[in-house]
């Protein structure tokens, strides 16, 4: 007799899923209130010099809490959990934070690229920039230590949110360190041209970064797969195979939502098995999945069908997006 079910493993909640959420929530409330101590002192250098550069630097740091107050929403957005509305859960909300952060982000570029331009066109002035430069290396420092806090936060917790602010915060470090060089070269030769180009430098780096959270952000809304992830899932079923718990498998697919995996796949077995050896089979083979990728909860819905494939589906069917 053939068995011909569907199967879906709810695990359990990541053993660190609820220290990763109160650690991503810390890392964006950390990151608003160094912002705004960040922001100040910016604005008040690029107020006290007249420097495009400085005040460049100083709108992107306006961007940057926009973008953190975007990030905050959605971190905690993503932790509200599953109802009829939203059976996979709210988490795909992360790629629309990082899509909306490297929009803000190309907007800013693209600001310090008009400023830059028209200060070209006008003639630049420039004054008291040593008071300048110490204020914004004091800043920039301040941003390294919170840009590396934040990735490494983000990348311990899965929480793309607080990653992609980390990235944000880093751009903002090198936004301060292209115009520490630039200000400090006309500080000391009195080129005031250089000024403004050392703004346009800058903003190309940052349009680059804001276009790969972006180009991100769509890959993930698309459902885009992870071909690391769609091979270490490969891996595990030919083992089931090898180890005689699956005749065969195929229609594997997955997608990301946030932090946690969906995965479908069909199971062929024997048509002999009963239907609770075939559920042992089936749990067991997604319990090789998870383990397979052990960094993020994986659930998966396994499809058993008989190892005699064209007697269950004599007219054939083809799985569209087939990883298998």
């Amino acid at each position: 007799m053939h068995q011909h079910a569907h199967h879906t493993t709810h695990t359990a909640p990541h053993a660190g899923s609820s220290e990763a959420e109160r650690q991503a929530r810390r890392a964006i409330a950390i990151s608003f209130g160094v912002a705004l101590l960040v922001l100040v002192g910016k604005v008040g250098a690029a107020w006290i010099t007249g420097s495009k550069a400085l005040l460049s630097d100083a709108l992107e740091s306006v961007i940057h809490i926009a973008a953190t107050g975007i990030a905050a929403f959605s971190v905690w957005y993503a932790q509200l959990p599953p109802d009829r509305s939203h059976p996979y859960g709210r988490e795909r909300i992360v790629f629309f934070s990082a899509g909306m952060e490297g929009t803000l982000i190309s907007l800013a570029a693209l600001s310090i690229l008009y400023l830059a331009i028209v200060d070209i066109l006008r003639g630049p002035q420039v004054e008291q920039l040593g008071t300048g430069l110490v204020i914004t290396a004091a800043m920039g420092a301040i941003n390294l230590a919170l840009a590396t806090y934040l990735i490494r936060v983000g990348r311990r917790s899965g929480s793309l949110a607080v990653e992609a602010n980390g990235h944000h915060t880093m751009t903002d470090v090198w936004t301060s360190g292209a115009v520490l060089v630039g200000v400090a070269i006309v500080w000391a030769t009195d080129l005031v041209i250089l000024d403004p180009l050392v703004a346009i430098a800058a903003g190309l780096h940052i349009l680059h970064t804001g276009w790969r959270l972006i180009r991100e952000s769509a890959r993930g809304l698309l459902g885009a797969a992870d071909p690391k992830k769609a091979e270490a899932l490969r891996r595990a079923l030919d083992e089931a195979r090898t180890q005689g718990l699956i005749s065969d498998y195929h229609a594997l697919r997955f997608r990301t939502e946030g932090h946690t995996l969906w995965a479908e796949v069909h199971l062929l077995m024997s048509g002999q098995l009963t239907l609770h050896a075939a559920h042992e089979r089936a749990t067991a083979v997604e319990r090789m999945m998870r383990a397979a990728l052990p960094d993020a909860p994986l659930r998966v819905t396994s499809h058993m069908e008989p190892r005699a494939h064209h007697e269950a589906h004599p007219d054939g069917h083809v799985e569209a997006g087939d990883l298998a």
